[in-house]
């Protein structure tokens, strides 16, 4: 893993907080010219350090604002069964963010939908239908008082 500079950790921040800015003017920000800036982001990019840029949107606005994190248990725990599991989930679109995670449950899942009576129907309906599912406990966000998009670099 090569080392980044403060160059790029700063443009790793700057792109964090507005991923939509050109290369010139993500080149004003840290004080060099266009073409360093391109080369830069283009190494940031194929090394991975930039997996992909995306807009940001309100849930609230597009009838997604209820937020539920659903701890679940399989019946079993192997290989195929997980790998099934998360085939699974991956093309669920409600199901916006998946953890493997260790303890009492196997799997930590982010889930956006309308409503509770929606998502009454969607555990029944969708969660319910997968066969490896041992048992689930669901927390319902009441308010989110903290959402950074970034990480800290």
């Amino acid at each position: 893993m090569e080392i980044l500079d403060k160059t790029d950790i700063l443009i790793l921040k700057i792109l964090q907080n507005n991923s939509n800015l050109t290369t010139k003017e993500l080149a004003s920000k840290v004080n060099l010219s266009t073409t360093p800036v391109f080369e830069r982001l283009k190494r940031l990019e194929n090394d991975g350090y930039i997996k992909k840029y995306v807009a940001v949107l309100d849930a609230n606005k597009l009838n997604r604002g209820f937020v539920v994190f659903c701890s679940v248990k399989l019946r079993r725990l192997n290989k195929e069964i997980a790998e099934n599991f998360v085939n699974t989930i991956q093309s669920i679109d409600e199901v916006t963010e998946c953890y493997n995670i260790s303890g009492e449950f196997d799997y930590l899942l982010k889930i956006h939908a309308p409503d509770m009576k929606y998502y009454q129907e969607f555990i029944i309906n969708v969660l319910g239908t997968i066969d490896s599912l041992g048992s689930l406990v669901s927390t319902f966000v009441m308010h989110e008082e903290k959402h950074l998009y970034g990480i800290p670099v």
